[in-house]
C-alpha cells in the first residue's frame, strides 16, 4: 500500500539536504496539491488517473505513460483527476553534467526502458546521499538518461488566455466540444473577423487557433480515454470527429501514440 501524502513533505524535506537526491512515491490522498516551489528539479511520473500541472501562464496535462520535468524555482500546482492517483517523485540537485534540457518544464512520452528505471527507483524513499552507494550512482544515471530517453516533447499544455474577448471564446470552444468548430463560425459568433480571430489567438497565445483548437481536442479525448473509458470511438464522436481515422491520426501527432494503443497500455504500472 502506498503512504499518503503530508503536505509539510513539500515544505521541509525535499530540500533540506542540499546535494541529496530525494525519492517519493504515495498515493496523493488529496483533491490537489497546493502552489510551492523547490530548489531542486522534479521528475514526476503518475499512475492511476490524469494529472493537471498549474504554473503562472499555463495548464500542463499529465496522462499515463508520460513523465513532466519541473524545472528549479518553478512554482506549480497540482490537481489530480482522483485522490487515488499515485504519483513518482524523483527531486534532483543540478548537476555539472546538466544540459538545457532541465532548464525548461515539458512532458515526453515514456518508453519500456524509463518504466523499468522508475519501477526500479519504487523501493527508495528520502533523501538519497551520495554516500549511499549503488543507490546515489544508480539515481543520478537516471537523471543523466533523461535527454537520452526523451526525444520528443510534446505539446501537451494549454496557456491560459488574458484578452476578455479570447476568454470567452476559449470558454465557447470548452463547452462546445463535441461541435466541430471552424474559425468562420467562431468569428461570426463572436462579432469578429477571422483574420482578427487568428491575429487575436496568435499574438495572446502564440499559437494559431487551429493548434489550439487541435490541442484543446486531444487533451479532452485524454481525459475521456482514462476517466470515462469511453471506446476510441465514442471519444472521437465526443470531441467532434466524425471520421475514426482522422481523430485517430491527429492523436498519433500530438500523443505520440494510437488511441487504441494508449488506452492498452496506460495501465502498465497499476
Amino acid at each position: 500500500m502506498e503512504k499518503e501524502y503530508v503536505d509539510k513533505y513539500y515544505m521541509t524535506e525535499i530540500d533540506v539536504f542540499k546535494d541529496s537526491i530525494y525519492c517519493h512515491h504515495a498515493l496523493m490522498g488529496d483533491s490537489y496539491i497546493v502552489e510551492h516551489n523547490h530548489i531542486k528539479g522534479q521528475f514526476l511520473y503518475t499512475e492511476g488517473g490524469v494529472v493537471f500541472l498549474k504554473t503562472a501562464d499555463k495548464s500542463y496535462f499529465l496522462p499515463a505513460r508520460h513523465y513532466i520535468w519541473i524545472p528549479s524555482g518553478v512554482r506549480h500546482s497540482i490537481h489530480p483527476s482522483s485522490p487515488h492517483v499515485i504519483m513518482r517523485n524523483l527531486y534532483f540537485p543540478r548537476f555539472e553534467t546538466d544540459t538545457a534540457f532541465f532548464d525548461k518544464i515539458n512532458i515526453y512520452p515514456v518508453n519500456d526502458l524509463l518504466i523499468e528505471l522508475i519501477m526500479f527507483t519504487n523501493r527508495w524513499n528520502g533523501n538519497i546521499f551520495p554516500s549511499n552507494e549503488p543507490n546515489y550512482s544508480i539515481a543520478k544515471a537516471f537523471k543523466l538518461l533523461l535527454p537520452e530517453l526523451s526525444q520528443s516533447e510534446l505539446p501537451l499544455a494549454l496557456p491560459y488566455p488574458q484578452h476578455p474577448k479570447l476568454k470567452n471564446i476559449v470558454d465557447y470552444l470548452e463547452k462546445n466540444i463535441k461541435e466541430n468548430i471552424g474559425s468562420k463560425l467562431l468569428a461570426d459568433k463572436f462579432d469578429i473577423s477571422e483574420r482578427s480571430l487568428a491575429r487575436l489567438f496568435q499574438k495572446e497565445l502564440n499559437m494559431s487557433f487551429i493548434q489550439y483548437y487541435t490541442i484543446l481536442r486531444m487533451l479532452t479525448a485524454l481525459k475521456l480515454l482514462l476517466d470515462e473509458q469511453l471506446s476510441v470511438n465514442e471519444v472521437a464522436l465526443q470531441v467532434g470527429y466524425s471520421s475514426l481515422p482522422t481523430f485517430s491520426n491527429t492523436f498519433y501527432k500530438i500523443v505520440g501514440v494510437r488511441p487504441s494503443d494508449y488506452v492498452k497500455k496506460h495501465n502498465t504500472l497499476l
